[in-house]
């Protein structure tokens, strides 16, 4: 017998339930021109091919040298960027990637005096706008938007409810109705949806659906530890 929508989500909640944001300890409920750059930042590290838990200890790195606002960033030497990269294990594109975060901050603070919320009202509040105009910094594409676009949904509400392929095609292995507003029933917060959707990647990234459902199934006892994966 199929669990219930309700019980998968239980689920999955319980153990992958927080965001990309949230690991990185970016407190995106301030909406400020910081926490956005980094979440910025993060998407462009996980935009590249390279492993999720490498892109993780990269964007940890960046933070670690200081480099949490536009102006820090603009502050350091390519040099000094492909060296944090380095340390993080990012060798395959430290030089590339150390130059895309060179061109995005400067195109940043060029157009947008470091602060995204004017990117935001520059594209009117429109999501195919803000996307468009996220996709001009350096590094960042259709993939990075969309992780921006989940993680950023908490604070922009205009993007709510927001499902990208990969959320939706994991929820479809699940039975679930991949409609965001179906979806977005199922969680009685924005918070909380957005935790939903970064939920639904790690479990199309682990392939862990059958193991999910299979606790899902049982109406007791422990359930599995899923870990921790990322966009």
């Amino acid at each position: 017998m199929r669990p219930t929508a309700k019980r998968i989500v239980e689920i999955l909640m319980q153990d992958c339930g927080r965001t990309f944001a949230e690991e990185l300890e970016i407190d995106l409920s301030t909406d400020d021109p910081a926490s956005l750059f980094r979440l910025l930042c993060a998407c462009l590290l996980f935009s590249t091919r390279i492993s999720h838990a490498i892109a993780l200890k990269a964007a940890r790195s960046l933070s670690a040298h200081g480099w949490t606002t536009p102006q820090k960033m603009a502050g350091s030497t390519w040099g000094q960027r492909v060296r944090a990269l380095d340390e993080a294990g990012y060798v395959r594109y430290d030089e590339r990637t150390a130059t895309m975060l060179g061109e995005t901050v400067q195109l940043l603070l060029d157009l947008y005096h470091g602060d995204l919320r004017e990117l935001r009202e520059k594209a009117g509040r429109q999501p195919d706008q803000e996307r468009k105009l996220l996709k001009e910094f350096s590094g960042i594409g259709d993939v990075g938007v969309n992780i921006f676009f989940r993680e950023a949904q908490v604070v922009w509400p205009e993007l709510f409810p927001y499902v990208d392929a990969k959320a939706a095609a994991s929820a479809a292995q699940f039975g679930l109705e991949a409609n965001p507003k179906t979806l977005a029933a199922l969680m009685k917060t924005k918070d909380g949806f957005a935790r939903l959707m970064a939920a639904l990647v790690r479990v199309q990234l682990t392939r862990r659906h059958d193991e999910i459902l299979d606790a899902a199934r049982k109406s007791g006892g422990t359930l599995p530890k899923i870990h921790s994966h990322h966009p």
